[in-house]
């Protein structure tokens, strides 16, 4: 078993690599615009997992996803070749859906805000339905002041 940090490390360099080999060297038609998010390694060093995300409709992810399947031989060799490792790891590319998932959270936000700015709206002619202090207070004879505070110490009777 790997330590950590090199697994990490291990698998920034394969997302380097994976996107160099896209943007340079891998010129199929069906590849979209596609980005290569994240990218993790298991601890046996055997199995890497690519994410990425494409910018377009589905088709065109569905696409990209064929292109990306038919490089992986081509994408893997150079892998092991800049990595130098004795075992290069399989790649499984994935689809990224957190973009998808951050616009969706986006889009419910700003249908909050609308909805709240609404109600602010609706709320700035509004009265209260019921009295302005609508607490019970003793009631008092007419020369009576009411008591602000009690005599004496907290907690014993008035003398």
């Amino acid at each position: 078993m790997m330590d950590a940090a090199r697994a990490r490390k291990l698998a920034d360099r394969i997302q380097q690599v994976v996107a160099e080999m896209l943007e340079r060297r891998i010129k199929d038609p069906r590849l979209g615009f596609v980005t290569i998010t994240d990218t993790r390694i298991t601890a046996d060093l055997r199995d890497a997992t690519v994410f990425y995300t494409v910018f377009g409709s589905d088709a065109e992810r569905a696409d990209t996803a064929a292109a990306l399947d038919s490089a992986r031989g081509v994408i893997r060799s150079e892998v092991g070749r800049q990595t130098g490792l004795r075992h290069t790891p399989t790649l499984t590319f994935t689809h990224d859906p957190l973009p998808d998932s951050a616009k969706h959270i986006d889009d419910l936000l700003s249908e909050a805000k609308a909805r709240d700015a609404e109600i602010a709206k609706r709320a700035e002619g509004a009265s209260h339905a019921g009295e302005a202090d609508p607490y019970r207070k003793p009631e008092l004879d007419g020369d009576e002041e009411p008591e602000d505070e009690p005599s004496g110490r907290a907690g014993s009777p008035a003398t």
